[in-house]
């Protein structure tokens, strides 16, 4: 059975969905869901480590930020622009409602999913971060905090507002918009 059926976003409970719940939305009996997957909780580490093969994605576009002097801010912007796009589709907002709305249930499973993927990306960025600061082109003491500190500017508001609101309430110049100021910010801070 493909695990592709499975991604789609499933009512929570606090003891998250249930088999009936996932058997409905996959249009499927719940015999079949249980012939796949021997309990809920393996169904549901399927669904989330299927996924963390698309942050290869993000870890190459963060990877491939050039370390040029004269384009610096447009090369940061063009890629705060693609990382902010990828992050805030209704997919990836999506699981990550679900992660969380499960991470009492699973902790183990959330702590996978956050470190095989968000922190893989902040890694790779700090790693970014520290080869322009070795060129002289950023001035940075601590790689990671400055990633940190990037993304969040980044992703702060629209996805606090997409987690609140219950799907993406923003615009494509929206997004821009928020590039713009987080990576204006952040070379104010660090270059």
């Amino acid at each position: 059975m493909p695990l592709s059926m499975w991604t789609v976003p499933c009512p929570l409970s606090a003891a998250g969905p249930s088999g009936d719940d996932i058997a409905e939305l996959a249009a499927v009996s719940k015999q079949t869901v249980y012939k796949h997957f021997a309990d809920k909780e393996k169904l549901f580490a399927e669904i989330v480590l299927a996924t963390t093969d698309r942050i290869e994605a993000v870890i190459d576009l963060v990877a491939g930020i050039p370390i040029d002097a004269d384009p610096l801010e447009e090369n940061l912007l063009r890629r705060a622009r693609q990382f902010l796009t990828t992050l805030t589709q209704p997919e990836v907002l999506q699981l990550r409602r679900l992660i969380i709305a499960n991470a009492d249930a699973f902790p183990d499973l959330g702590a996978t999913w956050y470190e095989q993927g968000f922190e893989r990306v902040l890694a790779t960025l700090a790693d970014t971060f520290h080869r322009l600061a070795d060129r002289g082109l950023l001035r940075i003491d601590d790689p990671l905090l400055a990633a940190n500190h990037f993304s969040g500017l980044l992703l702060w508001i629209p996805v606090n507002k997409a987690m609140f609101h219950g799907s993406p309430q923003h615009t494509q110049p929206e997004l821009d918009h928020y590039a713009e100021a987080g990576v204006r910010t952040f070379l104010a801070a660090y270059r």
